[in-house]
């Protein structure tokens, strides 16, 4: 990928990797482990983002 990327686009890869972060500890441990996962949790290499 480019070293100089366009705004956009930047905007987008780092919402992509927010999206991609685990579930809080604390969040998992309030909710008593019915929230262990994040439905849209995405590896880099496996399934690519169209961004």
């Amino acid at each position: 990928m480019a070293r100089h990327k366009p705004t956009a686009k930047k905007r987008r890869l780092i919402a992509e990797r927010r999206r991609s972060r685990t579930v809080p500890i604390w969040v998992v441990a309030k909710t008593l482990g019915k929230f262990r996962f994040t439905p849209t949790r995405r590896h880099w290499r496996r399934v690519k983002i169209g961004a």
